[in-house]
């Protein structure tokens, strides 16, 4: 079997393939020198050069603040991207699986999000993730839309590192405490994505560490974690102020990963335990 994965220089894409090659799996990491999705003749060339049983899509724009000022490329690479994608899986009848995002719901209440429910994005960033799983449910019979949040990884940028490189600087910190959602460890979940790769339980699937948390309690458990004495000041969204609207209720169920046999991911705090350990070493 061989598996073709975009985005190999994000935190996923590289966790993707490293646990492919664990299992013996061939993989196949491109990234946007490699092929640029939003070219839809440079997908149709490579995906067809590489001949690939599957195609793991993990590259995204993902900058939700600047995406409400660069609202065109962030449509190009996070909706047309998957489309061009699904085109030629749908042509060589081979499986996508695409990454959303939370961020496809208006976070409205306290009840956990069903994968089935209505999306109602708030930002640029979520709206175009949700026009991306459109065009991949619109093209293709063979597909996983596997929606996870506040994603952490030893490959790249996330919460984790910004607030380790914060310690550094100040001895007190403002972050947001009305938005709860669960954080999702890289590691855990390329194992699943590659378990779901391999059956054909196709359809949409919400994916994070187990556990909920604001974004304050996540703070303070990592300064915890790594025994740095930090002052964390809770504080609104309001009061914080991006610039995008992020949804405050970004709860969401797992249940359909039991039903359909797929072992839900560690609890955040033992992810971030095992992620800490990692970064020291």
């Amino acid at each position: 079997m061989k598996i073709l994965v975009t985005g190999v220089k994000g935190q996923l894409g590289y966790d993707v393939v490293k646990e492919l090659e664990k299992r013996g799996i061939e993989a196949v990491g491109v990234d946007i020198e490699e092929m640029d999705i939003t070219d839809a003749s440079s997908v149709d060339k490579v995906i067809k050069e590489v001949g690939p049983d599957a195609v793991i899509h993990c590259a995204a724009y993902t900058a939700v603040d600047a995406a409400e000022e660069n609202e065109e490329l962030c449509r190009k690479v996070n909706a047309d991207g998957p489309k061009n994608i699904a085109k030629v899986c749908k042509e060589l009848d081979i499986k996508m699986v695409y990454i959303s995002t939370d961020y496809v719901f208006d976070g409205k209440g306290t009840r956990a999000w069903e994968p089935e429910d209505t999306c109602g994005p708030v930002s640029v960033y979520g709206q175009t993730k949700y026009e991306g799983e459109l065009a991949v449910k619109e093209t293709l019979d063979k597909y996983f839309i596997v929606r996870i949040a506040w994603v952490f990884g030893i490959n790249g940028k996330n919460f984790v590192k910004i607030m380790l490189g914060l310690a550094e600087k100040y001895d007190s910190l403002r972050v947001v405490n009305d938005q709860y959602g669960s954080p999702t460890y890289t590691y855990d979940l390329a194992r699943l994505l590659v378990d779901m790769v391999l059956t054909e339980k196709y359809g949409i699937y919400h994916a994070t560490n187990e556990g909920i948390c604001s974004w304050y309690d996540f703070a303070c458990a990592i300064f915890k974690e790594a025994g740095i004495d930090m002052k964390v000041v809770p504080v609104t969204s309001e009061e914080y102020g991006a610039k995008a609207n992020r949804p405050l209720n970004s709860r969401m169920s797992k249940e359909k990963l039991t039903e359909n046999g797929f072992e839900k991911l560690p609890t955040w705090q033992d992810a971030l335990h095992r992620y800490i350990r990692e970064l020291k070493a």
